[in-house]
Order: structure tokens, then sequence, then C-alpha cells
């Protein structure tokens, strides 16, 4: 488990947040925090509406209600392009990398959004290939062509490019076979060591648990629970609804 602890100022703060699908409520009132260098999970099962909250708190949805402050600042509503600016990057459930793109033009991509100069957008592309370098060996190759696994590399890698003081992770596992997740889940421990904060959003929840410092419990579009990762992970209830055993 990540060792980085949890400072006193949250990077990430959202307050009584909700979204719709037009007349549907799919999230109600959901708060949540995640601070600066912290690894932070949202479990809970399918329609729960931790996709619907990820994507508000990213840009891609407009709240209908609740309030989102990053690194000090009120971006309720802020499409995704500025808050990527503003230092907070989304890996998307489904990865949705550029598919008719190379892997390198790909993260050439993400990087645009923050590097001034050819040089620094370099280096970015560098950096990814150096975390996964299986995409460096197809660093010319269509993404489209790529499996599940190297989408979901690439995808990070992407995402990581700009540069973001908060990458939020939606669904990492999903589609994944278990060999290709016992390496990325430590990639991703590895990273918030080295002082980035992470929120997950994960169907395996004993994964989540695991790798994260604390986490919050989502069923029908509210939080329910929310606590210490270990400790979520002792609790009888969490046990029997989300990890399979009592």
């Amino acid at each position: 488990m990540s060792t980085q602890s949890a400072p006193n100022s949250p990077l990430l703060r959202v307050t009584d947040l909700g979204v719709a699908y037009g007349r549907v409520r799919a999230v109600q009132s959901v708060s949540l925090e995640v601070g600066a260098g912290e690894f932070v999970a949202v479990i809970g099962s399918n329609g729960a509406g931790k996709s619907s909250t990820m994507k508000a708190i990213s840009g891609v949805l407009a709240p209908v209600a609740g309030r989102i402050e990053f690194n000090g600042a009120e971006v309720t509503g802020l499409p995704s392009h500025r808050l990527v600016r503003a230092g907070l990057a989304m890996v998307p459930e489904g990865r949705q990398v550029f598919a008719e793109q190379t892997v390198e033009d790909n993260l050439r991509l993400g990087a645009f959004v923050f590097a001034a100069t050819p040089s620094r957008i370099d280096e970015a592309v560098e950096r990814g290939f150096t975390l996964f370098p299986r995409l460096a060996e197809r660093r010319a190759q269509a993404a489209g062509s790529l499996s599940g696994g190297e989408q979901q590399m690439l995808a990070i890698a992407r995402g990581l490019a700009s540069s973001p003081k908060l990458l939020v992770i939606d669904e990492l596992s999903l589609g994944l076979a278990p060999r290709v997740l016992e390496m990325l889940f430590p990639v991703l421990e590895s990273l918030n060591r080295d002082g980035l904060a992470i929120l997950l959003v994960e169907q395996l929840a004993t994964q989540a648990l695991a790798v994260s410092h604390r986490a919050y419990v989502m069923e029908t579009g509210k939080v329910t629970l929310s606590g210490r990762s270990a400790d979520l992970a002792r609790d009888p209830a969490v046990r029997q609804a989300y990890l399979g055993r009592a």
C-alpha cells in the first residue's frame, strides 16, 4: 500500500455534487476530497453514479448542483481543456485513445496543452515511453491496433503527458486481463509515491482498497461510506457487498 501522507488542505474538494441526464438524477449530493499527493478510490456497484461523478469533476458533464474546487479555485462547470491546463487530467472509461493516430501522436496530443515548446513535448513523450516500454516498441503503430492493456497504458501515459497535479482514472480494470493489472496497479502506486495525486474509480474493490489511502463507497448516486481504505477493507458490510466475503 502507498505510504504518502494526506495533507490538511485538499487539492480537490467536491461539495454536494449533483449530475442529471434529463430528468434522471444520476448523482445526488456527493461530497469528496483528494489531498495533494493522496491516492483516493471510489468503489461501488454498476450504476452507482461513479463515472458520472468523475465526468463532472473532469469537465465532461456540467453538474446541475454543487461546487467543485481544484487547487484553491472554483472550477464548477469548466470544460475539460481548461481543467487540463489547470492540472487535472482524466483517463476515461474505455480508454478512448485516438484510434487512427499513432501511439506517439497520442502522447504528443496529450502533451500539447501544457508544453510551450517542441522540446518539452518531446520530453513528455519520452517519459511515457520510459514508463511503459511496450509503447516505445509500438510508437509508430496506430493506437486502435493495440491490445486493450496497451491502450490502457497509452491512455494513462497520455494523461500524464499533460503533467497533471491530479490524475482521475475511471475504471482502470475494465476488460483487462489480470496479468495486465498486475503491472498497472504498481505503476500507479509508483506515480503516487513520486507525489502525483490519484482519484481512481475501480470495480475491483479489493485492488482499489489495497493501493489507496482513503476510499468512498457509492450507492444509487450517493456516498454511503468513506474512510481509510484499510478500515473499509475490514468493514463487514463492505466485505460482504464488494469483496465477495463476509
